[in-house]
This record gives C-alpha cells, structure tokens and sequence, in this order.
C-alpha cells in the first residue's frame, strides 16, 4: 500500500467479494422486494375480490368499479406503512455501505 514509483497502489482496492456473498446479498434485497410489494399488493388484492363478489351477487358488470377501491387501499397502505417501508430499505441501505469495509481486502 501506498505510493510506488510515484503512483499510488491498488492493491488495497481488490474485493474479497465471493460468489456466495453475492448470492447472499442479492437475497437479501430480493426477500425485502418481495415483503414491500407484498404490504401493498396484499391489501388491494383482497378488496378486488370483495368488490368481485359483491359485483357477482348483484350482477353488476362494471369493469371500472373495482379500480376506485382498490386505489383508495394502495394509498392508504402507503401512508400507513409508508414511514415503515421507508425505515427498512434505509436499513438495508445502511447495512451495505457499512459492509463495504470488510468487503474490501
């Protein structure tokens, strides 16, 4: 480490990055994607199917009507769990960049 020959050395910036710890981070944000998706898809899905029913059992045929509800609940779930959602890709954030130091050999 250091300055050789007038230029500084490299070396101290090789990766120790394995395959495995790619692997492992890439689950990581996948499991976090899935769970954030997840708290906002879960909620509009099961409104969509009581608005479904509800069409069913009056024989309403509106294609266009179960698109409010299911609005209105997307956005509740976002502000509600918003401030949650937010904290945990901070998290995860935080997490990497305070693992790159040990990542670097």
């Amino acid at each position: 480490m250091g300055i050789v020959d007038g230029y500084f050395s490299l070396e101290f910036l090789r990766l120790v990055m394995t395959p495995e710890s790619v692997l492992s981070i890439m689950q990581e944000t996948l499991q976090l994607i899935s769970i954030l998706i997840a708290a906002i898809l879960l909620p509009a899905l099961f409104i969509g199917l009581l608005v479904s029913m509800f069409q069913a059992a009056t024989s309403i045929n509106e294609q266009t009507l179960s698109f409010i509800p299911k609005l209105f609940i997307t956005l509740l779930v976002l502000i509600v769990a918003g401030p949650w959602m937010l904290e945990l890709m901070m998290d995860f954030a935080r997490r990497l960049f305070e693992d790159i130091p040990f990542m670097i050999g």
